[in-house]
């Protein structure tokens, strides 16, 4: 193998065991003591395939620039890219990296656009943002958009928003990928709001197309929200673009568009993406799964679970357990989801982690067999967390069990001293039980440690606008029509049988004051809000933050009925359709 045919195999070479027979043919015939070319080849070849933070091929890489400063070699432009790239893949040692830095700095070359842009992106994945800052801050420094493009990733890796933000709007020229970076961001730190915002202004104003990651972030967005015309906009722009076929390769894309679907009440659309997917792996078959779940499809959820194995021969792992367990759990499956926790472990060998005592806990409580959901507790080879405590607090509420409510309630005051549904669960179950001091005492306790209710907050969309409509709040533009509405709408339903739970507010007022606060519950406002400004028959699609009391629940199943409308809403915990009069949770929730 002659020094052309080296080159060229590490050039694109990925495999670990080509690159060896290289460098060993190198070693023998003395070329890689004599070259700086060889010695920057072998080290981009050995950066391509470190794929882990630990992986060992960093000490060949860093053994490799010790060679050329043994032989009597200088590094040159092409040396410290690919040394510094490497040292960024392997970020749980930064010394190393640092150790590159001063190297760069020695030979004169950390001023070169190449070294600066790997320097800047190593103390950004190092965790170092103000090195990162200084780098791209220093006078007389050579930059491009890779240079401001990895400082807005090195913020975002910390969560520092706001200054990854003015690096993004000082920036002299952005590409695609600093629009992709900055979307991505908001979206990973919790702000989906503003990162549709900055992808709006993409479209109107940089002139790009979005690429495929960007899209992934822009469908992650929409699903947290609960934006559905959004989200059909991205799936109609992959059609326009004749890129449908992506959609069925691509498996990351096809698994964001069900996602999507699924969490704005498009569950179907979702079957349909899902069953056009060419190539599906682990992840779509479980997201499928979990979307029926959150649905309360747990028939459907359970058939294909059983297709997934037989069909494509994958086997389930934890995540899976845990998305086909909570649809057995939504749907009240008991002895399916006994059968498939026990099956864990005996077929699979796979073992149970807190999340599936979890789901198994709540669908033993929801269905009033408290005792045995106890039994499973006590059993657990880990302590209970809060979720686990607030499940067994539920199905108190649900089957009037107030003795272990009070056990229960201790453990999450332990735990979550500061939790606010604890406290308001607590009354509630005093309050269904006749114990109505027990409730008022509860309200004074919660008063004299200052702990206050979470304010349900329910968001809606609009012509493209998220709406968003706080309990008890008056100050939406529309305010004085949607209470207008409201009135109306409680002509109607008091028709058809409504009769406000006033036992759901918590305040000591007169009965009066309780149906007024009922009647400033945030997805009431919303749904009223709705009605106003869309056509007759199209479906109203509520999001809110808490799940659904009581008398909500009521509330909407008689205005679907009244207004012949379909009412989507998510809660905190699962999706309610409701049609007709009627909720596909069938009041199990």
């Amino acid at each position: 193998m002659d020094a052309g045919s080296i080159c060229s195999i590490l050039t694109r070479c990925t495999d670990t065991r080509h690159i060896n027979q290289c460098f060993a043919r190198l070693v023998i015939s003395g070329d890689l003591s004599s070259s700086v070319f060889y010695h920057n080849n072998l080290i981009r070849a050995h950066t391509r395939v470190i794929f882990s933070p630990s992986s060992s091929l960093l000490n060949q890489v860093i053994a490799l620039f010790s060679h050329l400063l043994h032989s009597g070699l200088s590094p040159d432009l092409h040396t410290f890219p690919p040394l510094i790239k490497a040292c960024s893949l392997t970020p749980s040692s930064p010394l190393r990296g640092f150790s590159a830095h001063a190297c760069a700095v020695k030979f004169g070359l950390a001023s070169h656009l190449f070294v600066n842009n790997a320097l800047i992106h190593f103390h950004s994945c190092a965790g170092d943002v103000d090195g990162a800052r200084s780098l791209l801050d220093s006078p007389n420094q050579q930059l491009d958009s890779v240079s401001y493009n990895s400082m807005i990733s090195g913020y975002v890796r910390v969560g520092d928003l706001v200054s990854a933000r003015k690096v993004f709007d000082d920036m002299p020229i952005r590409d695609e990928i600093s629009w992709s970076a900055m979307i991505a961001g908001y979206v990973q730190c919790g702000f989906s709001k503003d990162g549709l915002m900055v992808f709006n202004r993409m479209q109107e104003q940089s002139g790009f197309e979005p690429g495929e990651s960007t899209l992934v972030s822009v469908l992650s967005a929409c699903a947290h929200l609960g934006e559905l015309e959004q989200g059909k906009w991205v799936h109609g722009y992959l059609k326009k673009k004749n890129r449908s076929g992506i959609i069925g390769r691509n498996v990351y894309l096809g698994t964001c568009l069900i996602d999507m679907y699924c969490k704005c009440g498009e569950v179907d659309l979702g079957m349909e993406v899902f069953d056009r997917m060419i190539d599906k792996n682990l992840l779509a078959w479980t997201s499928m799964v979990k979307g029926l779940a959150m649905h309360g499809r747990g028939v459907e959820a359970l058939r294909l679970f059983g297709e997934m194995e037989k069909t494509s021969g994958l086997i389930p792992d934890d995540v899976a357990f845990l998305s086909i367990l909570s649809a057995c759990t939504h749907a009240g499956l008991v002895d399916d989801g006994r059968r498939i926790f026990k099956s864990m472990t005996t077929v699979y060998g796979v073992v149970p982690k807190l999340e599936h005592y979890g789901c198994m806990v709540d669908l033993m409580a929801r269905n009033g067999l408290l005792n045995d959901a106890m039994k499973l507790v006590e059993s657990m080879p880990m302590a209970a967390d809060s979720l686990i405590w607030g499940a067994i607090m539920a199905g108190c509420r649900f089957h009037g069990d107030v003795g272990l409510a009070e056990v229960a309630v201790k453990h999450l005051n332990r735990l979550e001293p500061n939790n606010s549904g604890v406290y308001v669960l607590l009354a509630n179950i005093y309050a269904a039980s006749g114990r109505y001091q027990d409730a008022r005492n509860v309200r004074i306790l919660m008063k004299a440690k200052g702990v206050e209710k979470t304010p349900g907050c329910s968001s809606v969309e609009l012509d493209g606008t998220v709406h968003e409509f706080l309990a008890g709040d008056t100050s939406h533009s529309q305010m004085g029509q949607i209470l207008e509405k409201w009135e109306e709408m409680e002509r109607l339903i008091r028709v058809e049988g409504y009769i406000p739970a006033k036992k759901e507010v918590l305040l000591d007022v007169d009965d009066e004051e309780k149906e007024v606060l009922l009647s400033r519950h945030s997805e009431k406002l919303a749904i009223a809000f709705l009605l106003l400004n869309t056509s007759p028959q199209t479906t109203i699609r509520v999001v809110k933050n808490l799940r659904v009391c009581g008398d909500c629940h009521v509330v909407t199943k008689l205005i679907s009925k009244v207004y012949d409308r379909r009412i989507v809403v998510r809660d905190r915990t699962r999706f309610h359709q409701f049609e007709n009069g009627n909720c596909t949770c069938n009041d199990y929730w």
